[in-house]
């Protein structure tokens, strides 16, 4: 005999498909204990902004004083972010550069902030229209 008689496995199933039916409505579903929050988070601090010009001159944009900006040399950088970040614990840096401005000039700055332990640093890029 070369044919497979079907009848029973369907008989079989439909019976599964029975008691699932009926047991289904029966089953409570399980409760789940969700964390609690011991504190509010602090607000975000808007990021400090260092702006590079196409010339090198950098400015130092703080958005958390109203956008306030401070013309800065090389040398006092460093200092200038560490007094700013000393009033906003956890404020992160941008830097800004102008787009024709040598590439080392803005590893440089991003080098020097991080040796002398800047921890959020990023670069600013505006996005592609």
């Amino acid at each position: 005999m070369s044919e497979i008689n079907v009848v029973p496995y369907i008989d079989v199933m439909l019976v599964l498909l029975i008691i699932f039916m009926v047991c289904a409505p029966l089953i409570t579903p399980g409760q789940i204990d969700l964390p609690s929050v011991g504190q509010a988070l602090n607000p975000t601090v808007a990021p400090l902004e260092i702006r590079i010009s196409r010339d090198g001159g950098m400015t130092l944009v703080d958005r958390q004083q109203g956008g306030r900006e401070q013309s800065v040399g090389r040398a006092e950088l460093l200092a200038a972010v560490k007094a700013i970040q000393a009033k906003h614990a956890g404020q992160a840096v941008v830097i800004s550069a102008d787009k024709d401005l040598r590439y080392e000039l803005v590893i440089s700055v991003l080098d020097t902030l991080q040796k002398g332990g800047v921890e959020r640093v990023g670069l600013l890029a505006k996005p592609e229209t």
